[in-house]
């Protein structure tokens, strides 16, 4: 009788203000359709998206480009959330097989060196300057509830493997950058998952006891001695599991054929970064977005969210995308790849490697209607920057306006178009999120937009979340 009492007592609670009462469920029941029936039993045994899959639109794919960069190898960052990283150094590496012939000079300007970095390399630093501004930002807010909004922002992802390109900027400006055969992945640099959750609990604890010292009025110097010792945990777990870093190598560059091009160099991380890539990666590039919600033309920043304590937050020019997409064929025709995010599960076909909006037919599979614009879709957190890719190539009709683009994409070279993605223009300007674009494209009234006083906002923004 107990039993029955509490559950009249749940059922009643439920009915008031709002719940869903049995009348409501009448009225529910009887919106059902005929063929819902016929439907149930397709979708018990089938895969929505091979339902929902549109069969006039499997037309053979247009793989024709009329402005494309040059092919390199195709990666994989496996069961990692580094997409932001493998496609800055495609970049990377992209920009030094344009230069090598005024910076190598005992190699042949036709020769193409085979050259890839090491991802584990810099997610070693990476992860150490997260645990640093994890710890840092909780020292900077012990003095707040636990259950204040910008505490809760730090103790809820302590560290994590995602980011953008400004994250490649600060890391390789500040550690180098090593070849891959230096310093090649680990099992833990492939699959993140379980070192992630071992992290983020020795973190949690470690920020647990300094929000404690901070309290008991410790001094600064007692603080920051503390926050010393809790990195060097932080290094030890990293070093188990990816590899401490290199402090000195020793390297020969090679062609595609494996085959010395020029005898082995010992290099140093900073030494091997200032000759392949320069002095430094920050303040050559604009990073633009398209943020429909927002007034165009405006710069922003993102508090908080970055790489490095000491770095550079997110900032961000928010453009049309008539205007980004003119910032995209520029590069690309002087054969310029560039880093680029967008929300990549939408109207994907896997198989094909292709992005279109009418891929499936799910209106028509669920009898329902889709009808948010992409800013509604961003303000509900129905879409956002999940993924970022290297855009690499563009397809431009009679009047030089965009059919369609090509990224290489890091999910290994027999996935896709051999490991790249094409996507209409029309699905593009739709979950296209940003670019980063090297400031020499960019036109001078554009950069003076970018050099403006950005309006911050908060990492909690539907947008404003780490590529992955």
């Amino acid at each position: 009788m107990a039993g029955l009492f509490a559950l009249s007592m749940t059922a009643e609670a439920q009915t008031k203000d709002g719940g869903i009462t049995e009348q409501m469920v009448r009225q529910i029941q009887q919106v059902q359709k005929p063929q819902q029936r016929a439907m149930f039993n397709a979708m018990a045994s089938n895969k929505i998206d091979d339902l929902a899959k549109n069969f006039e639109a499997q037309r053979q794919l247009d793989t024709y480009f009329s402005v494309e960069t040059p092919k390199q190898s195709i990666t994989d960052q496996k069961q990692s959330g580094r997409c932001w990283m493998f496609s800055g150094m495609n970049v990377l590496r992209s920009n030094f097989a344009q230069r090598k012939d005024s910076t190598l000079g005992f190699i042949p300007a036709e020769t193409k060196v085979n050259l890839e970095f090491s991802q584990d390399y810099l997610f070693f630093w990476d992860q150490l300057e997260k645990a640093n501004l994890f710890l840092q930002g909780v020292i900077d807010n012990a003095d707040k509830s636990l259950d204040d909004t910008r505490v809760q922002f730090f103790f809820k992802s302590p560290i994590n493997d995602g980011g953008t390109f400004c994250g490649v900027a600060d890391l390789a400006d500040k550690y180098g950058l090593v070849p891959r055969e230096a310093m090649p992945e680990t099992y833990s640099a492939e699959n993140t998952s379980k070192m992630a959750t071992i992290m983020k609990s020795v973190l949690r604890q470690q920020g647990l006891k300094l929000r404690d010292m901070v309290t008991a009025k410790k001094s600064k110097k007692d603080i920051q001695a503390a926050k010393t010792e809790m990195l060097g945990e932080v290094y030890r777990l990293l070093s188990m599991t990816l590899g401490e870093p290199l402090k000195q190598f020793t390297y020969a560059y090679k062609d595609k054929e494996g085959k010395s091009l020029a005898p082995a160099h010992q290099y140093t991380p900073k030494e091997f970064f200032r000759e392949v890539v320069g002095e430094k990666i920050n303040g050559t590039f604009v990073m633009v977005m398209n943020d429909p919600r927002r007034p165009y033309h405006q710069t922003y920043e993102v508090e908080y969210d970055r790489h490095t304590y000491d770095g550079h937050n997110w900032k961000y020019l928010n453009l049309p995308m008539d205007e980004i997409e003119q910032l995209a064929i520029a590069a690309l025709k002087d054969g310029r790849k560039m880093y680029s995010s967008y929300d990549v599960g939408k109207q994907l076909d896997r198989q094909r490697g292709y992005c279109a909006l009418d891929n499936f037919d799910y209106e028509s599979l669920f009898q329902t209607q889709f009808t948010m614009d992409k800013a509604q879709r961003i303000a509900t957190f129905d879409s956002g920057s999940t993924h970022a890719m290297t855009l690499t190539a563009v397809d431009l009709d009679e009047q030089g306006k965009a059919r369609k683009w090509k990224v290489e994409n890091s999910w290994g070279a027999t996935w896709g178009q051999q490991g790249c993605l094409i996507m209409t223009d029309e699905w593009f300007r739709e979950f296209m999120f940003r670019l980063v674009v090297d400031k020499k494209y960019v036109p001078a009234d554009m950069l003076k937009m970018a050099e403006q006083k950005p309006i911050m906002v908060m990492p909690e923004d539907p947008l404003f979340q780490m590529d992955e």
